[in-house]
């Protein structure tokens, strides 16, 4: 099936609310899509938020976004996966980029509406934002994976807690309160270190301040000395890692702000400077992001070894930073962009196919399949040779005079390559192919050669003679009243003759007797040929047939007119109109 059927399929279950059924449908039609299309992934989308499963919707939603970013109905797919997850901020900005695209989508404006709802309801139920701060699915797992949280989550209690506190936001300060330790797991939500408040804990437990179920967690880290043997190098460990993540936030947040002032430079094309302000925030933070920018300066500088080379740096740097593929992905497009400008169409075709390889984009591929095409052609270009072309063709010549019909093909196929502009080498492989019984290649080889040349008269003729060993006898009609028309008009009917014995072959054999048939029968089958039928039903043909019948002679004034001609002959071969 292809994908449009699969999505047909697809959209039938989900009018049926089998929304299973339909993602295995939009599925098949995404995988038998020729090219990413935005459609199938918001059907998706759909589908998995009518599940409820907002995290698999949330994925489509932004694939599809990705694929079409101007495609307003796709932001509004996120922001209704991102509204079913909690997270309203981020589906008010999905929202309201939506509106941004097409001010007057109606989806959107509810959608809105439903989020600034929404944040009223929290705001007055007092969870102080915890219901937000514990929202993510995959909390528990983030938790174990943090340094500073992963042994407290060995404790089964603690994690009940949690998933508690994620149920139920409002009972979050009556659990805050009941265990340290969930200061500590807020503290690594927020980002910040709350270490402190252990700290605290302890000297109320001195001051008698601490009830019972305090203390219980107190006793912990007592547990732990013996074995770390060194309890205070432990502690400060995670106020150094905390040091280290603010440096690193704030040498991407200085990096980020010379990759602005670069952009700004390149708008104005001020490309040396703009290179400036992207080296400066490279040394600042690693992000191939600036060195890929750096490249596009370069490139629009016309400097395009200096490009591939910052895009090959972008590239080893990345793999060693385990980089997006989407970003590599677009620093090997550069390179073929690159290529592309250097007239070097091998090594741009090289460098799409690896940019597709990383990540599939329709304008990549694109590029990929132009310029195979151009290398195709570069390739054929280079072959033609009129000398090399004359040689063939008479080599060719010589093979259908001995009558060796397949070697006088691969002559004449030698003639076309050599000089594909030149309408005889199609008109003598068509010949040729004829003697093979080939009449469809022959008919195609024929109409090529009359494309290049349509005052060829023989490209006609042969062309005739294999649609009439096909019986295809109302085209060989249509092919020789052309070929007779030209030949009066351009040779004074010098081919006429020829013509004429071939056309009247032609209907001869159309409306010959079958063996076995009788006269009246022969003459009941053609009465009721389509052709013959449509011709005296015409109210014109009935008047120059009526005329005809009074006049004879006024016939062959009619005969004139090609049309006229053409449908009188066809009369007269079917043995409707009898001469004498």
């Amino acid at each position: 099936m292809s994908a449009d059927e699969y999505k047909a399929e697809g959209n039938k279950f989900f009018a049926a609310k089998e929304f299973d059924k339909a993602i295995e449908q939009f599925t098949n039609a995404i995988e038998a899509s020729e090219l990413p299309n935005h459609v199938l992934y918001s059907n998706r989308s759909a589908c998995y938020a009518s599940l409820k499963n907002f995290g698999k919707a949330l994925e489509d939603a932004e694939k599809c976004v990705e694929i079409n970013a101007t495609w307003a109905k796709g932001y509004n797919r996120v922001g209704a996966a991102q509204y079913g997850l909690g997270n309203l901020d981020d589906a008010q900005v999905s929202y309201s980029k939506a509106l941004e695209l097409d001010p007057a989508n109606a989806m959107a404006k509810s959608g809105l509406s439903a989020v600034e709802e929404a944040e009223r309801s929290r705001n007055a139920e007092g969870d102080m934002g915890l219901g937000k701060m514990f929202s993510d699915p995959n909390l528990i797992q983030k938790l174990k994976e943090n340094p500073k949280t992963a042994e407290m989550m060995n404790d089964p209690n603690l994690v009940g807690k949690v998933l508690q506190l994620q149920q139920n936001p409002k009972a979050g300060m009556q659990t805050m309160l009941s265990d340290p330790r969930m200061m500590t797991i807020m503290g690594v939500l927020m980002g910040i270190d709350l270490n402190m408040f252990d700290k605290d804990s302890a000297q109320q437990a001195q001051a008698g301040q601490s009830n019972p179920t305090e203390s219980a967690p107190k006793e912990e880290p007592k547990k732990e000395e013996p074995k770390k043997e060194e309890p205070k190098p432990a502690a400060k460990e995670p106020e150094a890692e905390s040091q280290d993540v603010e440096m690193e936030d704030s040498s991407k947040a200085d990096a980020d702000a010379a990759k602005a002032e670069g952009n700004a430079l390149y708008k104005q094309r001020k490309f040396d400077e703009a290179i400036e302000k992207y080296n400066k925030a490279w040394e600042l933070h690693q992000d191939i992001t600036y060195l890929n920018n750096r490249a596009a300066a370069e490139f629009e500088k016309q400097d395009y070894d200096a490009a591939i080379a910052t895009c090959e740096k972008a590239v080893d740097e990345g793999r060693g930073m385990r980089a997006d593929y989407k970003i590599i992905a677009k620093s090997f497009a550069r390179i073929g962009n690159c290529y592309l400008k250097k007239d070097d169409l091998e090594s741009a075709a090289k460098f799409f196919d690896k940019s597709l390889t990383e990540h599939r984009t329709p304008d990549v591929l694109t590029k990929l399949r132009n310029t195979q095409k151009d290398i195709k052609t570069r390739e054929a270009e280079s072959y033609v040779n009129p000398e090399k072309a004359e040689e063939a063709r008479l080599e060719g010549k010589e093979y259908f005079t001995k009558g060796d019909w397949p070697n006088a093909v691969k002559a004449y196929t030698e003639m076309v390559k050599r000089a594909p502009e030149d309408a005889r080498g199609y008109s003598n492989r068509a010949a040729a192919l004829a003697k093979l019984m080939s009449f469809p290649d022959a008919v195609d080889d024929c109409n090529k050669a009359i494309k290049l040349d349509p005052t060829f008269i023989r490209a006609y003729i042969r062309k005739a003679n294999a649609q009439l060993a096909m019986k295809e006898f109302s085209h060989v009609i249509d092919t020789l009243t052309e070929a007779r028309t030209k030949d009066q008009e351009l040779n004074g009917g010098k081919n006429l003759a020829e013509i004429d014995q071939l056309l009247n072959k032609a209907m001869s054999q159309r409306f010959s007797s079958i063996e076995g048939e009788t006269p009246e029968q022969t003459m009941e089958r053609v009465s009721k040929d389509p052709e013959i039928v449509e011709i005296l039903q015409d109210p014109v043909m009935q008047g120059i047939l009526g005329q005809a019948r009074e006049n004879p002679a006024a016939l062959q004034d009619h005969m004139r007119n090609p049309e006229v001609a053409k449908k009188i002959n066809m009369l007269i071969a079917a043995g409707v109109i009898r001469t004498r």
